[in-house]
């Protein structure tokens, strides 16, 4: 398990999927916010369930989140549009209502730049979110990541068309923030 201060990442087991996919699949307004497809039925089982792991993908690397103190699944998270060749990659992910503003993004998205840059050696990682999302964008900006950028209306949310921010880090501006950071041991 890759460990943060709050949260850690581990392996989905088959008994997160119906707990994810209750919670963060049939949540239509908040999944519509975090994922630019469409919401369709989708059954918790089912093959194309957005928490089913079927087997390795080097593309794409989903976790569940859990809560270091007591074990509980507090959500999902994950590495997406992994490019080996040019060693990047975007993360995501989402918390149960029961987890969200408690702090724990700023830890979960350090924790997935370790897994990026340590385990699987990425030169830079990138999100995107909506504007409005103060909560994502003050995780990543506590995560050393750079606002690039504001895709005007480029999100069809419930609706209506939302802008998108762009946040990317690389692997040097990471190192540095990890020397001066929360947890940091110079």
């Amino acid at each position: 398990m890759l460990r943060g201060t709050k949260v850690g990442l581990r392996a989905r087991f088959e008994e997160d999927v119906p707990v994810l996919h209750e919670e963060l699949y049939n949540d239509i307004p908040t999944r519509s916010r975090t994922d630019s497809r469409p919401w369709r039925p989708v059954a918790p089982g089912a093959p194309d369930s957005p928490f089913t792991v079927s087997g390795p993908d080097e593309r794409f690397v989903p976790f569940s989140v859990v809560m270091l103190d007591s074990g509980e699944l507090a959500g999902s998270a994950l590495l997406w549009g992994i490019d080996n060749h040019n060693r990047t990659a975007h993360l995501g992910m989402a918390l149960r209502p029961s987890f969200r503003g408690k702090g724990l993004g700023a830890d979960l998205v350090r924790v997935l730049c370790e897994y990026g840059f340590s385990v699987r050696g990425m030169n830079r990682l990138q999100l995107e979110t909506l504007s409005d999302n103060e909560g994502m964008r003050g995780a990543a900006a506590s995560a050393g990541f750079t606002h690039e950028g504001t895709l005007r209306g480029a999100a069809w949310v419930c609706g209506s068309f939302l802008d998108e921010v762009v946040y990317g880090l690389l692997v040097t501006d990471w190192a540095k923030a990890r020397e001066t950071g929360p947890g940091a041991t110079a």
